[in-house]
């Protein structure tokens, strides 16, 4: 169907909402070709896109749609058919929790909502607290406050296998955008909350249709966090926090105010929820400009650090004022590995290491934890990209009634686990063990950089980066993927020694579009296309027993990278994240 009839059919609904009517009353076609060529996506992550009116958009009827896929996938996978719904902080989520809630109910699927905004984690706590055979959160995670997103979960509390995901695909579009219209709620309100879900959602409450999760679901959450987390040393640490104006200021504050010892001073700018994010447009913990407030409040106050979450609160960013006044924003992959140390040897200090424990982290993840875990005798798991890969390994332990080996599970992009409870990364359980681990290195007169430092001259000296290529389209990506597997073993001004490709090599890990590279040097290149938007990913790793070393070595590898994939005319911009691998 061309873009035009998807346009016409959306412009001649009569019901269609008045706003989202004048908002495509005031776009030229380029930008309405762009609204209606393409529907949004739904893959592992569910659907995520911008706000506004258009098949390709986030609104009540692409959410909608959604969902009457996801309850189709519901009523045939389950005998009896639940679902835990969660939101976070940003415009039009608490809309869309509604919306979703309405549309499983009227389907028959028992819902149970959380009543206000709510970290992604608590999702998936909840689905495994009452059983539920899925799970939606809306949120975007850290994108700019123009997105939102709509994240699906299965019974274990992961987000959805790909697999699942194609099933549930496959069901939402067979669904049209619009219903008719019902006595009761039926999905065809318009961009703002309809006047007449209030009564609709009233009555499924009465009808005991949809359950408000309250302070009980709460308290039980955060005792399952602290009891996964270690213990705290008696000595004064002083923390400037902040939730990015998202869902974690409750529950991160309420996870620390147990501690005598934590003074937590919150960046006010950035307490409250705003789904705007004035102070913070791209509100993502990983990088410095998000984090400034946060570093300015720690020097002004002489904290021991700072740190922060993103808006829905399953990834924590953390970072010290040095001496010199500078600041230090460490990667996910440092705190990663200062953190697999700390828990290692508090566990071992504490006779409380299980027999032949398990830490898990993603393959685009440090290979410095593979130092760690050899030191400590852990057995360590490398999965896919993605935590719901290390939540399924915590499955398969519990499958074996073994989930007590589990000690750790990790990614480089901020996520962190040390608990069974939820099979997410928790910031709330990363917010508590950073400060667990930086009073315990406190005690021992040094700060979470020294300590870091200690694990290089122990292990030698890890440096990472990853460098994201924009192109013209998925494509062009595919293209690439394909050059690389059948390219000779040579790299720009290097030898490829050894290659692993993911997507055809025996792996032990499910196929994936992902090829690692080894050079002569022992330096790795991940190369994965973004499963989100066109973007090349390149993950690079190095190790030199120096700093010096390390860093020449590091920005070697990066122009090599740049020379390789710009000479493809399709892209045409590459962005680097700063040691985020």
């Amino acid at each position: 169907m061309s873009w035009r009839i998807k346009y016409r059919e959306w412009i001649t609904y009569k019901e269609l909402d008045k706003t989202l009517r004048e908002e495509l009353s005031a776009c030229k076609e380029p930008e309405l070709e762009e609204r209606f060529t393409w529907d949004l996506a739904f893959g592992t992550g569910g659907l995520r896109g911008k706000l506004g009116a258009g098949t390709n958009r986030m609104n009540v009827y692409t959410v909608a749609r959604a969902t009457r896929g996801f309850a189709a996938y519901l009523l045939k996978t389950a005998e009896k058919p639940s679902c835990a719904i969660a939101y976070d902080s940003r415009n039009m989520s608490g809309t869309f929790a509604r919306l979703t809630a309405c549309e499983l109910a009227e389907k028959g699927v028992k819902v149970y909502l959380y009543e206000k905004i709510t970290p992604t984690p608590m999702l998936s706590y909840a689905v495994r607290h009452y059983g539920c055979s899925g799970g939606i959160v809306i949120t975007a995670s850290h994108n700019p406050g123009v997105y939102n997103g709509y994240k699906v979960y299965g019974p274990d509390g992961c987000q959805l296998t790909v697999d699942d995901a194609k099933i549930v695909a496959g069901y939402m579009e067979m669904e049209p955008y619009f219903m008719e219209k019902k006595s009761s709620y039926s999905g065809s309100s318009g961009y703002n909350e309809p006047d007449h879900m209030d009564s609709v959602f009233a009555c499924h409450l009465y009808e005991k249709r949809i359950e408000l999760i309250g302070r009980e679901v709460e308290d039980s959450y955060q005792w399952a966090v602290r009891k996964a987390c270690t213990s705290m040393e008696p000595v004064p640490l002083k923390v400037v926090y902040s939730p990015l104006n998202g869902t974690g200021n409750i529950p991160v504050r309420t996870a620390l105010e147990k501690y005598p010892n934590i003074e937590v001073l919150t960046v006010k700018e950035q307490e409250l929820p705003d789904g705007n994010f004035p102070t913070c447009p791209y509100p993502n913990p990983e990088i410095d400009t998000a984090m400034e407030l946060a570093a300015r409040e720690a020097e002004e106050k002489h904290a021991d650090f700072f740190l922060a979450t993103d808006p829905d609160c399953d990834r924590v960013g953390v970072g010290i004022v040095m001496e010199d006044g500078k600041k230090r924003l460490f990667t996910g992959n440092e705190i990663g590995v200062l953190l697999f140390d700390y828990i290692c040897g508090w566990r071992t200090r504490m006779s409380r290491m299980p027999q032949q424990p398990v830490a898990v982290k993603t393959i685009v993840t440090t290979p410095m934890a593979e130092d760690i875990a050899k030191n400590y005798q852990v057995e360590l798991r490398n999965v896919l990209t993605g935590f719901k890969f290390i939540g399924e390994q915590i499955g398969f332990l519990e499958e074996k009634k073994e989930e007590e080996r589990f000690i750790f599970g990790f990614e480089e992009s901020c996520g962190y686990l040390s608990g069974t409870y939820v099979r997410d990364k928790d910031g709330v359980n990363g917010a508590v063990l950073v400060c667990e681990m930086a009073a315990f290195h406190k005690s021992r007169k040094k700060n979470l950089l020294q300590a870091l430092e200690e694990l290089y001259s122990a292990y030698g000296h890890y440096e990472n980066r990853l460098l994201s290529y924009e192109c013209a389209g998925i494509g062009v990506m595919d293209k690439f993927m394909e050059d690389v597997r059948k390219s000779d073993q040579v790299f720009p001004g290097a030898i490829i020694k050894d290659r692993t490709d993911y997507l055809m090599d025996h792996t032990g890990l499910p196929k994936s579009n992902v090829v690692s590279l080894k050079l002569e040097d022992g330096s790795r290149i991940i190369i994965r296309p973004s499963g989100t938007e066109p973007k090349l990913k390149l993950y690079l790793m190095v190790k030199r027993p120096n700093w010096e070393e390390a860093a020449l070595a590091i920005k070697d590898l990066v122009s090599k990278c740049d020379l390789w994939v710009e000479n493809d005319t399709n892209f045409d911009h590459r962005s680097c994240r700063e040691g985020l691998v």
